[in-house]
């Protein structure tokens, strides 16, 4: 990994590690747009100010945008969010092996 792309993905990382960035992208997956009540509800014990700020910051960054029926992913966003779709079924073996390790 070039030096280029280590600052690329620690900025992308440091982005994604504030709470409740990727609830929020998370909760756009299925390509709806969601008004801010809406969105609050789906990512679920998130305070409107942290809303607002994770809202600015991904629309900062490319990945969150809002129209007329509310905030949905831009271009950017679902692309990113394509890259994670295999973090479902890694998650389930990686909690069932944690289950397995503690016995």
């Amino acid at each position: 990994m070039s030096v280029k792309e280590s600052v690329a993905m620690g900025q992308l990382l440091a982005l994604l590690e504030a709470r409740y960035a990727m609830r929020v992208l998370w909760a756009l997956r299925d390509g709806h747009a969601q008004t801010f009540r809406l969105l609050q509800d789906s990512v679920g014990g998130i305070t409107p100010n942290t809303l607002n700020t994770r809202i600015k910051e991904l629309r900062e960054a490319g990945l969150l945008s809002h129209g007329s029926d509310g905030y949905f992913l831009t271009l950017t966003g679902v692309d990113l969010l394509k890259r994670f779709n295999e973090l479902p079924g890694f998650a389930a073996r990686w909690s069932t092996n944690q289950a397995k390790a503690a016995k």
